[in-house]
């Protein structure tokens, strides 16, 4: 009878402590393979071969970087940008919501996007718009998962 009594506890600590998280499709470390905006009637891509931009999202928050791949030593090409903070998701709403960026004017704003997930690509599609800065913008920018 001990012998059952422990197995019962030992099963039900099993099942208690084996609450699995659920799995965020978006969660990891992504690198820019194409980006496209679309202003007023224009359709112009965005991607620069030049630079190298990754986005890390996990369970709370995002952070982007972009930066020239000559190191900074290419003073007419020199690039560095990067921002982040938290956001949410529902379904496939993506919603970012900016608390640092290099560029302060962009800073607690919102960014609502549409996601998807395809194999090792994330696709992300929505409308920049900053009224003070004159941004009213649908981008679409697809990321491939760095291993």
């Amino acid at each position: 009878m001990k012998k059952a009594v422990s197995i019962l506890v030992l099963i039900i600590t099993m099942t208690s402590c084996n609450s699995e998280k659920k799995h965020n499709p978006i969660e990891g470390t992504w690198r820019l393979i194409s980006a496209e905006t679309t202003e007023k009637d224009s359709t112009f891509s965005t991607f620069n071969t030049k630079t190298k931009m990754i986005k890390i999202i996990n369970d709370t928050h995002f952070a982007f970087f972009n930066h020239d791949l000559k190191n900074g030593k290419d003073s007419t090409a020199a690039l560095f940008f990067g921002g982040g903070g938290k956001y949410t998701l529902k379904d496939s709403i993506y919603t970012e919501n900016l608390e640092f960026f290099n560029n302060r004017d962009w800073e607690n704003n919102k960014f609502e996007f549409v996601v998807k997930v395809q194999n090792d690509t994330l696709i992300q599609k929505g409308v920049e718009k900053i009224e003070k800065l004159g941004v009213n913008r649908v981008i679409i920018e697809k990321y491939v998962r760095e291993k």
